[in-house]
């Protein structure tokens, strides 16, 4: 075992991981069925003889799986590299269509993947994206959404389905009805909502919807779009003609039976409700901290949030601080989401709730999983404990020191 093996392990033993909003850990039944398409079955799909018609074949399972999971078809799947190559996709196509509407209707709340492109389809297409904002529970403004859809200008709409935050479900089934009854196409970031909550697309039809598979369990590397059945689709790789024309590129088969597999264990997870145990085990801790620790706040509107997710303020302390304690107490947290890792201030999604810069500088997220079990809870809650005290003993007072925020 090398240097480098030897450190992994001293540092990945007894951590306590709540930070499944960032990346889940692979399930080993996903990594089980991964295992004989990296080891005796490396065939190419495409190609013609029996060996590779056979991973052919398991690649459409793996398009009945993830179609199931969300109620669709597995024509309408198409597996794509990522979540954001997903997102980078529709929106780049919806735009090409836009003729003379000129605006992207969105939400203030977006994941950095939607509004970073569609900023950047200004100067592309002439686009306009127009943020729509959200309540003091981080819930899209519906009025204001409807307004902007009756406008008549919307090119398309694209409103998550949960926020990566705060975990907040949006009202997405409203949303679509407002956006269809004008006539506008109308996607959805559904990468923290798929697997979590139920997600069916023939109770709620959007037209296209974006997955990333290590957000519930599957490997990194390895998304998904749907696309209702009937509409008009041109691909933003093109090349070989995989995915039936609509993603080319050699599959990445492996990861995309794993995702498969994932589906599946998320699927039975969500029909026997088992999922109600990750939120009994989040209600447990936000409980604790509440009762035991003075100045403690859950954020959020808390009715509409995925299962796993806890977004929590700290009065009195820095969230820079609160993750350097915790990490050393052996628990891994965020204070926003991974992607935005470094920066000093306040994320988009808390100054859109209204979220006062102090609060927001002194919130941690805390996303649990499948795999999170009560004693870890436990533990985690006496973490976050000594680290608030220990904290609030040195800092003297709110206010002091810098904050990082990560999505």
């Amino acid at each position: 075992m090398t240097a480098c093996e030897n450190r992994f392990l001293r540092l990945h033993s007894g951590m306590i991981y709540l930070d499944s909003n960032a990346t889940t850990r692979i399930h080993p039944e996903v990594l089980e069925a991964m295992m004989p398409f990296l080891t005796d079955h490396w065939y190419n799909p495409s190609s013609g003889y029996r060996a590779a018609r056979m991973v052919r074949e398991a690649l459409e399972c793996a398009h009945a799986q993830v179609a199931a999971l969300i109620h669709a078809k597995p024509e309408e799947i198409v597996f794509t590299g990522c979540g954001t190559e997903s997102n980078n996709a529709v929106i780049a196509f919806l735009a090409s269509q836009s003729d003379h509407r000129k605006k992207i209707i969105t939400s203030a709340i977006e994941h950095s993947a939607i509004l970073r492109y569609c900023d950047s389809l200004a100067d592309v297409y002439g686009l306009v994206t127009e943020k729509i904002g959200v309540d003091a529970g981080g819930r899209l403004l519906l009025d204001d959404f409807s307004e902007a859809m009756d406008a008549g200008d919307a090119a398309m709409a694209s409103i998550m389905w949960a926020n990566n935050e705060t975990g907040m479900i949006q009202p997405i089934a409203e949303a679509v009805e407002l956006a269809h009854r004008a006539g506008v196409p109308f996607h959805t970031d559904a990468i923290q909502a798929v697997g979590k909550t139920v997600v069916d697309v023939r109770e709620v039809p959007v037209d296209y919807l974006s997955i990333s598979g290590h957000k519930f369990h599957a490997p990194k590397g390895v998304g998904a779009l749907y696309i209702r059945e009937g509409l008009r689709f041109e691909p933003l790789l093109r090349g070989g003609g995989q995915e039936s024309g609509r993603r080319s590129g050699t599959e990445n088969v492996a990861s995309i039976i794993g995702m498969g597999k994932a589906a599946e264990i998320m699927k039975k997870r969500l029909d026997t409700h088992a999922n109600d145990g990750v939120a009994e085990l989040r209600d447990h801790f936000e409980r604790r901290l509440i009762t035991e620790i003075d100045g403690v706040r859950v954020n959020g509107a808390l009715a509409y949030r995925t299962a796993n997710t806890s977004h929590l303020s700290f009065e009195g302390c820095e969230a820079a601080g609160l993750l350097i304690l915790l990490d050393e107490y052996g628990v891994q947290c965020s204070a926003g989401s991974a992607c935005m890792t470094g920066k000093q201030q306040p994320s988009h999604v808390q100054t859109a709730m209204g979220i006062s810069a102090s609060q927001a500088k002194s919130s941690l997220r805390l996303s649990f999983s499948l795999f999170s079990t009560r004693a870890e809870t436990d533990a985690a809650a006496e973490a976050v404990k000594k680290a608030v005290n220990k904290l609030r003993s040195v800092q003297g007072g709110p206010g002091v020191g810098p904050v990082q925020v990560f999505t």
